[in-house]
């Protein structure tokens, strides 16, 4: 189902309620946030629509649905935008108090939908929700017309849940904790959300209640989470299995914000947060934290990646770990900031003067974003390099049930400080290990003072080298630790049951879309074989082997092939692209089409 109404009708809230309602229920749910860059455009106009989707189901899925059976139009404007979207003959169900000929007017309407047979494919019901929510608060002291029309948005979400037997005791604790200080918007939202739940139930235009039965889910303890908050657990985990201080330094950009709102409330795991004066300065303070001993994080959106290139360079060249988050959204430049694409890969991979190659990991679903963070940690660490974590903005606002790991259970990291000279002759700060990691000395260790800085260093010594031989070897010595990354992270792994010719292979947020496209191929007796890299550079070890296998290599991508070109160039290999950029995520449909037609 999808809410939809003006950014400032509560639609994003209405979502997030309903769907941790569902998560007590135990559904299976997967949601998609979709929200204008405008921080608040005109009322009523197509530009200031705010949408939230949620599919929900008693078995896995793997995706925020296709076309919404279920669509909540709060306005004109939110019926002209989503309308589209909806499946022919599903739900809409719209206020009527908003269908006036001015808001008409706003989105180009001639007549009323309600009133012409535009609508005649729907099942469409008009329900005058201001109206409603008005009289639920003629009787609570001190709440006007006008505040309790802003309620609206509880209604309809009281309607939907009574539609789908969502607990009510769910949401009437989160609005008594969350408006326990200012009583009449607590009696307005709880009014307005039972007004909508007694409508649903009392009225006879609705012949159909739903049932939708708990998903059979590994046993557990779960909660329903987002990408940015997974991925920031991460960071405190990988912080707190390492026994490194986290110094996460960020300047603001949608949609990596949330990432920094998030650490700044984990004070109490040593989480200190930064919000620095640009974006360069971010990446600084980050760099400097590692070469202080911490867990130097920095996160941002495409723009600040740009901007953040050199600092990259130049912890490359210090050979200090240090993560770098970036949450893609559609370019270039301001682009369209609140719109999800996947198309950094190739600036992080190669973005940098001069050859100062760096581990890529991209998460695959939002609770994967954990994960990734804390095996980014650990390739830091143990590497001695900086890493980038490629997430995007359908991964960093969507949200799904997530079973929280044993602490036990997580990997060990060893930063392993050098505490004493390595060398007869003292402290070689260059000096590697069988990994070809150097030391790391914290500042102020007694006896190991060292030099360090951009400029080129001497092998071992770490002294500043313009000796061609030298440049050459540390420049190759540096490839070379990365490239030796690839002993220490998992085999790619193909679900091929089958023993199709057609191998499907992406990264990132086309996860989802994929497997259930596959789902579907095989629902057909179609044979499709289907891999997803999480380790962009480098690559896996069998990667090679795993393309190879296929006669036919498709690759989805949310931009317009820059993973196919990795493929291509790196195994030449007759690798295809099917590619998005829309600002939208693949649909299963589409891709299942574009399978298809491939088999």
């Amino acid at each position: 189902m999808r809410f939809a109404g003006d950014s400032g009708d509560g639609m994003q809230l209405s979502g997030n309620r309903f769907a941790r309602a569902t998560a007590v229920l135990g559904n299976d749910l997967v949601t998609m946030p979709d929200f204008p860059a405008e921080i608040r455009a005109p009322r009523g106009t197509l530009h200031g629509v705010s949408a939230f989707q949620i599919h929900f189901a008693s078995h896995d899925i793997l995706t925020p649905g296709d076309q919404p059976n279920v669509l909540v139009a709060m306005n004109p404007a939110a019926l002209k935008t989503n309308l589209p979207l909806v499946e022919s003959g599903g739900v809409v169900i719209v206020n009527e108090d908003e269908f006036t000929d001015r808001n008409l007017d706003k989105v180009g309407y001639k007549t009323n939908p309600l009133e012409d047979d535009s609508l005649a494919g729907y099942q469409v019901y008009a329900v005058p929700m201001e109206t409603i929510t008005k009289r639920a608060g003629e009787e609570i002291e001190g709440v006007t017309n006008r505040e309790a029309i802003r309620a609206k948005n509880f209604f309809a979400l009281g309607l939907l849940s009574w539609m789908y037997g969502r607990p009510t005791d769910v949401t009437i604790d989160w609005i008594e904790a969350k408006f326990k200080n200012v009583d009449a918007v607590r009696q307005i939202n709880r009014a307005a959300f039972m007004a909508g739940h007694n409508f649903g139930e009392t009225t006879e235009m609705f012949g159909v209640l739903y049932e939708v039965k708990p998903a059979e889910m590994a046993p557990g303890k779960y909660r329903n989470v987002n990408g940015s908050v997974a991925l920031a657990w991460g960071l405190i985990a990988g912080s707190v299995r390492s026994g490194l201080p986290l110094l996460y330094a960020s300047y603001p950009i949608t949609p990596a914000s949330e990432l920094l709102h998030e650490l700044s409330r984990h004070k109490n795991f040593g989480v200190r947060t930064v919000q620095a004066e640009d974006e360069i300065a971010a990446a600084n303070m980050a760099l400097g934290g590692a070469f202080g001993g911490h867990l130097g994080v920095t996160g941002t959106a495409g723009p600040g990646i740009d901007l953040k290139s050199e600092t990259v360079g130049l912890a490359s060249i210090y050979e200090l770990p240090m993560i770098i988050v970036d949450v893609q959204r559609a370019g270039p430049s301001t682009g369209m900031p609140t719109k999800t694409e996947a198309a950094d890969l190739l600036a992080v991979m190669y973005g940098r003067h001069g050859e100062s190659p760096v581990p890529i990991v991209a998460p695959a679903t939002p609770g994967g974003c954990f994960d990734a963070a804390i095996e980014a940690t650990r390739i830091a660490v143990r590497y001695r390099t900086p890493v980038f974590i490629l997430s995007d903005t359908y991964l960093g606002n969507s949200s799904e049930p997530w079973l929280i790991p044993s602490v036990d259970d997580l990997p060990e990291i060893d930063p392993n400080f050098t505490v004493e000279a390595n060398h007869d002759d003292g402290f070689m700060p260059y000096l590697r290990n069988t990994d070809l990691a150097r030391p790391w000395a914290v500042p102020g260790t007694p006896g190991l003072e060292h030099r360090i800085g951009g400029l080129e260093k001497e092998d071992g010594t770490g002294n500043i080298s313009y000796d061609p031989e030298n440049h050459e070897r540390m420049t190759r010595i540096r490839a070379e630790k990365i490239e030796r990354i690839a002993d220490d992270i998992p085999a790619l792994e193909v679900d091929d049951p089958d023993g199709a010719d057609l191998l499907v292979i992406g990264w990132g947020s086309t996860h989802g879309a994929i497997a259930a496209a596959a789902r579907r191929v095989r629902g057909w007796n179609g044979k499709v074989a289907i891999a997803h890299l999480t380790h962009l550079n480098p690559f896996p070890k069998n990667t090679e082997a795993v393309v190879r296998s296929y006669s036919k290599v498709l690759v989805p991508e949310l931009n317009t092939g820059q993973l196919t070109m990795m493929l291509r160039a790196r195994f030449l290999i007759d690798a295809e692209c099917y590619s998005k950029v829309q600002g939208l995520p693949i649909r299963a449909a589409e891709l299942e089409q574009v399978i298809r037609e491939r088999l």
